[in-house]
C-alpha cells in the first residue's frame, strides 16, 4: 500500500527513510552556547581550596581581591561585559603577584627547601589559573567567539580540579589536624573528587541528542576523555600509597601495622573504583559490560578480603584486643572466619551472584558461621548462642523472602548478645561520663541500637499507622542519639574546661550521625515512608545538634532544636499542591510569632551563656535583652517575607523588633531586673566602674537617657515605615517633631552637657527646632512656608546664645587650678555644641536638596516632560507625601511660595562648610587633607534668587573645586610665612643651624605660584565647561612637575599632585564632550 504522504512509497519505507534522516541530524555533535552546568561541582573543589588560599595570603591577597572584584563587578554592571573578563584576570594575575611578596606566609614549605617553595607557589598559581578558566566560562559573549577554546577549558578543569584541589585540601587538612593520618585524608578528598568529576558528564555546550545502545551518552558529548579518565583512575589508586611511602619511607616495613597501612591505601581505592564502575567510570577500559562485570567482581572480591583481614589486625586487635576472650591463636581464626564469613554474604547478596538454588542454604550457612565465630570470641555465654544462631538464620531468610515475620525474630535474637555484651563490658563500671553514672550511658546505647533495629522492619509493612509509628521511632531514636551525645560530648567538654574536643566522644562523629540521620530522613520523605511532620521533627533534631559543635553549653542543644522548631513551620507547612507556599491566615500568624516569643524567653539561659562564652564575661541586661529582641525580630522574619509581605504593618513591625534589639545590644541601656528573669543573674558583672579609688571624686554619667536615644531611634524608623502615620495628621505630625526633638536634646544634654544645666533649655529648644524644621520641610502642611524660616532664624539664632552662655556659666572659678579645668571645660563644651550645629546644618542642607529636586521632578511630570519617559511607579516615599502636597496647594504653588528653601538651604550649607572649618583648624590644626573631604558640603548648594543668582545645575562642582584650590593656597601661603617668620624672630638661626632663609623663601614662593595658574584654568573650567586650548593645557601642566618633587611645603606638594589631576580631569570632560557634540552633530 503506497504511503499517501509520498507517492510510490509504502509506510514502513518512509519511516525507515525518515528515521535514518532523524538519527543523522540528531547525531551531529555541534556546539551550543550555554550555561556552565556543572559549578556546584566546580565549587566544592575550588573554593575550599581558595579559602585555605585566602587564609594562607592573609590582608594583602583579600585586599587585592576585594578592589579587583570590585571593579569588576562595577564593569560589569556597566554592561561592560570584556572589561569585567579582563579585570577578574588582572584580579587573579595580581593575586598570584601578592602571594610571591606574601611569601613568609609559606614558611613551612620554604623550610624544608627551596624546591618545594616553588612547587607550593606553582600549585597555588594553578589553582588560581583554575579559578579563571571558571569564571571565563560563565560569560556567554566568550562563548560565541571562542567555541574551540570554551570546549578546551571545561575539558582542561574536569582534568585539573581533582588533583589541584585534592593536594590543596590535603594541605589544609594536615595543617589543621596534623600529619597522623594524612594519607588517609587524601584517600577521602581523592574519592570525592573522582566521583564528581571522573563520572561520564555530557558538557555543557556540545549538543547531542543522540545516545548509544542501553543510554550511554556518545563518546564525542563526554567532557573528560580517556587520557583523563585513565589519570584519574591511576591517581585514585597510587597516590594515597605513594603519599605513605614518601612520608613513611624510613620504618615502612618495620611492623605489621604499617603493611597493613600500605595494603589498605591500595585495596580501599580499588574496591571503591569497582563501585564508581557500576557509574560508569570505566566507560573507556572496556567496551562490553559483561567484560566490565567480569572486572569488577574479581577485583572487589579480592579487594574485600584484603580490606577485611588488614581491618581484623589493624583495627580489631590493636583497638578491641581486650573484648576478645579467646587466646591465640585460636582469636585471629575465629576473628578471621567470621570477618570473612559475614562480608562474603553481604558480598554476595549485594551483587546478586548466587543461583536460586543454593542462594538459601550458602547464605545462611555463612551467616551462621559468623554469628558462631562472633559469639566465641566475644566470650558469649554458651546459653546465648541459640540466640545468635536464630538471629543469623531469620535474617537469611529475611534477606531472600522480605519476611516481616522473620525480621523480627532475627531484631529479638540480636538484641540478647548486644545487651549482654554491653552489660558485661561497662554496666557495672563505678564511671561517670558527661555528668551521669555509665548505666545510664549504657541504657541509652541499647535503647539506640534497637530502636534502629525495629524501625527498618516496621516500614516495611504497608499499613498508614504502622508509618506513623515508624515515624514516632524514628523521633524516639533521633531523641535518645542526642541525650547521648549531649552527655559523651558536650558536657564532657564542658567538665574538662574545653581543652581537648575529642575527651570521649570525637566530633567527627557528631557530624557523621547529623549527616547520616538527616540524608536517610530526606531519603524516606522523598519515598513516603513517613509523613511530611516526621521529616520536619527529625530535620530540627539532627539540626540542632550542630550547635553543640560551636558553644559549649550544658542547654545549647535543647534551645536549638526548640528554636527550630519554632522557626521553621512557617517554611516546611501551609503547601498547596503545585502552588509552593500559601498565605496563613493573620491569626495563624500571631500563633507562630507568639511560639516563636515564648521559645526565645525559654532559652534566655542558653543565650545567656552564649553570651559569656562569646565575650569572656557575663553579659549586661540590656545587652542579653537585646539579643533576645533581636532573635525573636529575626525568627519572626519567615512569617513576615513568606505568607504577609503584602501587608506594610507586619513588615513595620518586623523591622521595628530588629531595630529595637539591635539598639538595645549597641546601647546596652539600664533594664530592671524582672525584664530578664536570667537564672544566672547573680554571676552577673557589677558596671560599677571604680572612680572614687583610682581618679579620685568624679561624677558618673546616668544612663537612663539612653533609653530617650533608643526611643528617638525607634519612632524614627516608626515615621519612615509608616508605623506612624504622620503624613496624614497635621496635629500628630506637630506632636512627633516636638516628641523627638525633646527627646533627642535630653539625650545630649544628659550625656554631653550635663555640668551646664542652664544650657539644657536652649539645647532641647535647638533640637526641637531642628526636629520641626527637617519634618516639616519633608511633609509640609499649609502654613510650613510661613513659620518654617522663622523656625530656622531661631536655631540660627540660638548657637551665639548657647557659645556664649557656655563661656560665661563656666568662667566663674576662684583658684588657678579652677580657671584651667574650666577652660578645658569650656574648650569641650564649646567644640561639642560646633559639632552638633554642623551636623544639624548639614542634614537640613541635604533635606533641602532633596526636596528642591523631587519639587522640580514633579513639576516636569506634570508638564509631561518626564512623565512619558520615565513611565516607572514613584518610589514609596513620595507616593505618600504626594496627596498631602497636591492637597495643600499644589507643586506651582509650592514652587512660588518655596522660595525660601533655596536661600535657607545655601546659608545652612555655608554654616555647616564654616563650622567644620572652625572645628578642622581646632582638632587638626588645619589639616591638608581634610579639605577634601569638607569640600563636597558645597555640592549641597542651590540656585537662589538672593545669594546664587547665576548658579545653576552646570555649576554644582565649582564650589568644591574653589574651595578646594583657595583652601591649598591659602595654607601654603600661610605655612611657608610661618616658617620664614620662625626664623626671622631668631635672627641668626636659620643661617647658623640651616633652617629656613631666604633661599628656601624664594625657593617655596615660586613653586606656589607655578601651582596657581593649572587651578585657575582647571576652575574656570568647571565654571563655564569651555574647552581650553590643548596648548595652554599642555605648557602649564608640566610646571606642577617641579613643586610636587622639590617643595619643601607639604600643602604646596598637595597642591602640585591635585594641579595635574585637575589636567587630566579637565582634557578628559573636555574630549567626551567634543565627542558627545560630534555625535549629536
Amino acid at each position: 500500500m503506497a504511503y499517501r504522504g509520498m507517492p510510490g512509497m509504502t509506510a514502513p519505507e518512509f519511516e525507515h527513510m525518515s528515521g535514518a534522516a532523524t538519527r543523522r541530524r540528531s547525531g551531529e555533535t555541534r556546539f551550543t552556547p550555554n550555561s556552565f552546568q556543572y559549578n556546584a561541582r566546580v565549587a566544592i573543589g575550588l573554593v575550599p581550596s581558595a579559602i585555605l588560599l585566602l587564609g594562607v595570603g592573609g590582608r594583602p591577597i583579600l585586599g587585592v581581591l576585594t578592589v579587583g572584584l570590585m571593579i569588576s563587578y562595577i564593569l560589569d554592571s556597566l554592561q561592560l561585559r570584556q572589561g569585567a573578563f579582563f579585570g577578574i584576570w588582572g584580579t587573579l594575575l595580581s593575586t598570584m603577584l601578592a602571594l610571591v611578596f606574601t611569601g613568609a606566609s609559606f614558611s613551612a614549605a620554604a623550610s624544608v627547601s627551596t624546591v618545594m617553595y616553588i612547587l607550593t607557589l606553582l600549585v597555588s598559581f594553578y589553582l588560581i589559573f583554575l579559578i579563571g578558566v571558571w569564571a571565563s566560562l560563565q560569560f556567554r559573549w566568550f562563548q560565541l567567539e571562542n567555541p574551540s577554546v570554551v570546549l578546551a577549558l571545561e575539558r582542561l578543569l574536569f582534568a585539573c580540579i581533582p588533583f589541584t584541589a585534592a593536594t590543596i585540601q590535603t594541605w589544609g587538612v594536615i595543617s589543621a589536624v596534623g600529619m597522623v593520618s594524612a594519607h588517609y585524608y587524601l584517600m577521602l578528598i581523592l574519592f570525592e573528587m573522582y566521583w564528581l568529576f571522573t563520572i561520564p558528564h555530557p558538557s555543557s555546550f556540545m549538543l547531542k541528542t543522540e545516545r548509544r545502545y542501553g543510554g550511554q551518552i556518545a563518546e564525542e558529548a563526554l567532557i573528560a576523555g580517556p587520557l583523563e579518565s585513565s589519570f584519574h583512575t591511576l591517581t585514585l589508586l597510587f597516590l594515597p600509597l605513594f603519599f605513605y611511602v614518601g612520608s613513611h619511607h624510613a620504618r615502612m616495613f618495620s611492623s605489621v601495622y604499617s603493611v597493613c597501612d600500605m595494603l589498605l591505601l591500595f585495596f580501599v581505592p580499588l574496591l571503591f573504583l569497582m563501585f564508581a564502575s557500576s557509574r560508569g567510570s570505566l566507560w573507556w577500559l572496556a567496551k562490553d559490560p559483561r567484560d566490565l562485570h567480569q572486572v569488577r567482581l574479581v577485583n572487589g572480591g579480592i579487594a574485600a578480603v584484603v580490606i577485611t583481614i588488614c581491618l581484623e589486625i589493624r583495627v580489631i586487635f590493636l583497638s578491641y584486643g581486650q573484648y576478645i576472650s579467646i587466646s591465640p591463636p585460636w582469636n585471629y581464626a575465629l576473628v578471621t572466619v567470621a570477618l570473612l564469613g559475614g562480608a562474603g554474604a553481604v558480598g554476595a547478596f549485594l551483587v546478586g551472584s548466587l543461583s536460586e538454588g543454593v542462594r538459601s542454604v550458602l547464605l545462611s550457612v555463612l551467616l551462621q558461621t559468623a554469628a558462631v565465630c562472633g559469639s566465641f570470641v566475644l566470650g558469649l555465654p554458651y546459653k546465648f548462642f541459640p540466640a545468635s544462631i536464630v538471629a543469623a538464620h531469620f535474617l537469611s531468610q529475611f534477606c531472600l523472602k522480605k519476611s516481616v515475620i522473620s525480621y523480627f525474630i532475627a531484631v529479638v535474637a540480636a538484641t540478647v548478645p548486644a545487651t549482654w555484651f554491653v552489660v558485661h563490658n561497662f554496666y557495672n563500671l563505678n564511671v561517670w561520663l558527661g555528668g551521669v553514672n555509665i548505666k545510664h550511658i549504657c541504657q541509652l546505647i541499647v535503647g539506640s541500637v534497637v530502636l534502629a533495629m525495629i524501625i527498618p522492619g516496621l516500614s516495611l509493612i504497608p499499613y498508614k499507622f504502622v508509618h506513623q509509628l515508624v515515624a514516632v521511632g524514628l523521633i524516639a531514636q533521633a531523641v535518645v542519639i542526642c541525650m547521648g551525645e549531649n552527655r559523651l560530648y558536650n558536657f564532657t567538654n564542658m567538665f574538662y574546661y574545653g581543652l581537648d574536643d575529642d575527651v570521649v566522644y570525637p566530633s567527627f562523629l557528631v557530624v557523621l550521625t547529623s549527616v547520616i540521620g538527616m540524608a536517610l530522613t530526606r531519603r524516606l520523605g522523598a519515598e513516603k515512608r513517613i509523613s511530611s511532620w516526621a521529616v520536619w521533627v527529625l530535620f530540627c533534631l539532627y539540626g540542632g545538634k550542630f550547635s553543640m559543635l560551636v558553644v559549649t553549653s550544658r542547654n545549647v542543644l535543647w534551645a536549638s532544636i526548640l528554636l527550630l522548631l519554632a522557626i521553621t513551620p512557617p517554611l516546611v507547612f501551609y503547601k498547596d499542591k503545585g502552588k509552593g507556599l500559601s498565605r496563613m491566615k493573620p491569626w495563624q500568624g500571631l500563633v507562630h510569632a507568639g511560639v516563636v516569643l515564648v521559645a526565645v524567653w525559654l532559652c534566655r539561659n542558653t543565650v545567656f551563656e552564649v553570651l559569656q562564652w562569646a565575650t569572656g564575661q557575663p553579659p549586661s541586661d540590656g545587652l542579653l535583652l537585646g539579643f533576645l529582641v533581636l532573635a525573636t525580630g529575626l525568627s519572626s522574619a519567615p512569617i513576615v517575607t513568606q505568607h504577609f509581605p503584602h501587608i506594610q504593618s507586619a513588615k513595620s513591625a518586623m523591622v521595628l523588633v530588629i531595630t529595637f534589639g539591635l539598639c538595645l545590644i549597641y546601647i546596652q541601656p539600664p533594664v530592671p531586673s524582672g525584664w530578664v528573669l536570667s537564672q544566672y543573674r547573680v554571676h552577673q558583672w557589677n558596671y560599677y566602674p571604680d572612680e572614687l579609688a583610682i581618679y579620685g571624686v568624679t561624677t558618673t554619667r546616668p544612663t537612663w537617657p539612653s533609653w530617650l536615644l533608643i526611643a528617638t531611634i525607634v519612632t524614627s524608623l516608626a515615621a519612615f515605615t509608616s508605623a506612624l502615620p504622620i503624613q496624614h495628621f497635621v496635629e500628630l505630625r506637630l506632636l512627633y517633631s516636638v516628641g523627638l526633638g525633646a527627646s533627642g536634646g535630653i539625650y545630649l544634654c544628659a550625656q554631653y552637657f550635663y555640668q551646664a544645666p542652664l544650657l539644657h533649655a536652649l539645647l532641647v529648644a535647638a533640637v526641637v527646632c531642628a526636629s520641626v524644621f527637617l519634618i516639616f520641610t519633608h511633609l509640609p502642611s499649609e502654613s510650613s512656608p510661613r513659620f518654617l524660616p522663622w523656625v530656622f532664624a531661631l536655631l540660627v539664632a540660638l548657637l551665639p546664645v548657647m557659645y556664649l552662655v557656655e563661656g560665661q556659666i563656666r568662667a566663674a572659678a576662684d583658684t588657678e587650678e579652677d580657671k584651667f579645668v574650666a577652660s578645658l571645660a569650656i574648650e569641650g563644651g564649646r567644640t561639642s555644641l560646633l559639632g552638633l550645629y554642623a551636623a544639624v546644618f548639614m542634614l537640613i542642607a541635604l533635606e533641602i536638596k532633596l526636596e528642591l529636586t523631587t519639587i522640580m521632578r514633579d513639576k516636569a511630570d506634570k508638564l509631561g516632560g518626564r512623565a512619558s519617559i520615565i513611565g516607572g511607579a514613584r518610589p514609596r516615599i513620595a507616593q505618600q507625601r504626594r496627596p498631602t502636597i497636591t492637597n495643600s496647594f499644589g507643586v506651582k504653588k509650592l514652587a512660588a511660595e518655596g522660595a525660601w528653601m533655596p536661600a535657607i538651604g545655601n546659608l545652612a550649607t555655608i554654616l555647616a562648610f564654616a563650622l567644620s572649618l572652625i572645628l578642622n583648624l581646632h582638632l587638626t590644626g588645619g589639616s591638608d587633607r581634610s579639605i577634601i573631604l569638607l569640600a563636597p558640603i558645597l555640592l549641597l548648594l542651590n540656585q537662589d534668587a538672593n545669594l546664587l543668582t547665576g548658579f545653576g545645575d552646570r555649576q554644582r562642582y565649582f564650589p568644591s573645586t574653589l574651595v578646594v584650590s583657595g583652601y591649598l593656597i591659602i595654607s601654603g601661603g600661610y605655612r611657608l610665612w610661618e616658617e620664614v617668620w620662625h626664623g626671622y624672630q631668631n635672627a641668626g638661626w636659620g643661617l647658623e643651624t640651616g633652617g629656613p632663609g631666604l633661599f628656601f623663601a624664594a625657593k617655596n614662593a615660586l613653586l606656589l605660584l607655578l601651582t596657581v595658574p593649572n587651578h585657575a584654568l582647571f576652575n574656570r573650567f568647571m565654571w563655564d565647561y569651555v574647552k581650553q586650548s590643548d596648548f595652554v593645557l599642555m605648557l602649564i601642566t608640566p610646571l606642577n612637575i617641579p613643586a610636587a618633587i622639590i617643595t619643601d611645603i607639604g600643602s604646596v606638594r598637595v597642591l602640585a599632585v591635585l594641579g595635574l589631576i585637575f589636567a587630566l580631569v579637565q582634557y578628559l570632560v573636555s574630549r567626551h564632550i567634543r565627542i558627545a557634540g560630534m555625535k549629536f552633530i
